[in-house]
């Protein structure tokens, strides 16, 4: 199998990517020569100011004395579980009845005794609420990023924008002025999604429950009020670190790597049903199939589960290296590609259009081999390649992004975004395109395609700088016959031609 030796060599330095034309990735000096599409934004780290822990400290201490013991017994229920309650009351003894007490601390001790036995087996779950989404969110650094959630409306062209603060902000083309929703429970937001066939529902992962907004797109208020905000949370189910909604926009599903249920809500109704099985401890990261028939459902441990959405029923993949770290679905949800923890390849899996079930061989396929390579540029040598943070597949299915960890130690092992063209139908292949590259001193941290460019497919990329900016491809649909894969519409040529890898076969199904 090919490797990344078949991409054409990063850029210089100075240069950043600027779009694809004529099957050839553009690069230009100056982000600022990019005069089309959405604008791009600048986020300055310096400029957000998290949340203290300090602050909260000091509320809690005060809740404490003004509320009583059965009021803020019902908060740590909701917030935290049946672990919460208990801590509550015991550390609450002088206000709760001595059989209460004493009882509540032995169930407690009882409790603590199994945890530190499952906590042996599944480690993630001795860290941190801020530590847990850092290590399972999407974003590559979460902790140390600007933006901590990016999201593009399904059907117009207005995004979110997550950011450091916890306050989410509103970009439509439409509005000069961008919406900023705060919530006294929107922190450590880990994931923000709209929901399909709706103008003003956008859905929030946050450290201690779900937030949907409810936004009127023709409001001119930029500080929706927090009743705009539906609240649902459930015993045990936090942090949550996924979301996806269905793609009729009827079910909502969260994921947290607490809990092994996976949350299906009826958001209408302010509902739940979990869908619960044993192994994984917990639900690590969920993407919903584009036609609805499937939900990846990946945990902590190495193993990951695809339901089916007809029955809820599933299959269970294990895995012998590491964790699910990242999933995407092809356009008519026949094959979901993923990678694993600890590996540098991406692997396949594909699903008859009848019976919804795998098709072929009981073990998934290695379409891509990621392996570290060394490239040669006038600046040095830098070497590309390794565990994958993120992928993303293009609304038409014919560019896929891979977020390229690297090492942040590591000058000569940066992260980086590559991308290539990519055929699903009537066999499945991949084609080096190239890499996608910012600013000096700039690595991508998350990135998402537009799902209503027009010209081919627009890859939004959030920066570590705190900037977002937005790549275009400019090709023509591989469904057009004379023009197939390699078509494209003509643009201005580039300052500098790179060689041509564009018919260099990475991976194609027949021959594997």
């Amino acid at each position: 199998m090919c490797s990344l030796a078949f991409f054409p060599p990063p850029l210089s330095p100075g240069k950043i990517t600027l779009c694809e034309t004529n099957n050839e990735l553009v690069s230009t000096e100056s982000c600022q020569k990019q005069d089309y599409g959405p604008l791009s934004l600048y986020f300055p780290r310096e400029s957000l100011k998290p949340h203290s822990r300090t602050e909260n400290s000091s509320k809690a201490a005060f809740l404490q004395h003004s509320e009583t013991l059965w009021i803020r017994s019902a908060t740590s229920w909701r917030e935290a579980g049946l672990t919460g309650l208990l801590e509550e009351i015991v550390n609450s003894s002088t206000e709760a009845p001595k059989w209460l007490s004493v009882s509540s601390g032995c169930v407690l001790a009882l409790l603590q005794r199994v945890s530190s036995l499952h906590g042996a087996l599944f480690p993630h779950l001795k860290l941190s609420s801020e530590n847990m989404i850092a290590e399972f969110s999407q974003v590559l650094n979460w902790s140390d990023c600007a933006v901590r959630a990016f999201a593009w409306h399904p059907h117009t062209e207005k995004f979110a924008v997550a950011l450091l603060d916890d306050s989410i902000k509103i970009y439509n083309p439409k509005s000069a002025t961008p919406p900023t929703l705060k919530h006294r429970l929107q922190r450590s937001v880990a994931s923000v999604q709209w929901k399909p066939l709706c103008a003003s529902a956008l859905a929030v992962a946050c450290q201690t429950c779900l937030l949907v907004w409810h936004v009127d797109p023709c409001s001119l208020s930029i500080r929706p009020s927090s009743g705009c905000a539906q609240v649902l949370s459930h015993p045990g189910h936090s942090p949550v670190t996924s979301i996806a909604w269905s793609p009729s926009g009827s079910l909502l599903v969260s994921a947290s790597p607490v809990d092994t249920s996976m949350m299906v809500w009826d958001v209408a109704a302010e509902s739940s049903v979990p869908l619960q099985r044993v192994g994984g401890g917990g639900v690590s990261f969920l993407s919903w199939s584009p036609d609805g028939s499937h939900v990846l459902a990946a945990t902590p441990a190495p193993l990951f589960r695809v339901w089916e959405t007809r029955m809820w029923t599933c299959e269970r993949w294990p895995s012998l290296k590491g964790r699910c770290e990242s999933g995407c679905w092809s356009p008519d949800g026949s094959r979901l590609l993923f990678t694993i923890q600890g590996e540098a390849v991406i692997y396949s899996l594909t699903f008859s259009d009848t019976t919804g079930t795998m098709k072929g061989s009981k073990a998934a396929a290695v379409v891509a081999d990621l392996s570290e390579t060394t490239f040669t540029t006038p600046a040095g040598d830098i070497i590309v390649g390794g565990e994958v943070q993120l992928l993303a597949w293009d609304p038409r299915g014919e560019r896929l992004a891979v977020l390229l960890k690297g090492d942040s130690e590591a000058a000569a092992r940066p992260a980086m975004i590559a991308v290539f063209k990519t055929r699903n139908d009537p066999i499945f292949e991949l084609l080096p395109c190239g890499f996608i590259q910012g600013e000096p001193g700039a690595e991508p941290r998350l990135m998402q395609f537009s799902p209503n460019f027009p010209h081919g497919a627009m890859l939004t990329v959030c920066w570590s700088n705190g900037r977002i900016t937005h790549v275009p491809f400019y090709f023509l649909s591989a469904g057009v016959p004379h023009l197939g894969l390699n078509g494209s519409p003509a643009m201005p040529q580039p300052e500098e031609r790179l060689v041509d890898h564009g018919n260099s076969t990475l991976f194609t199904e027949l021959c594997s």
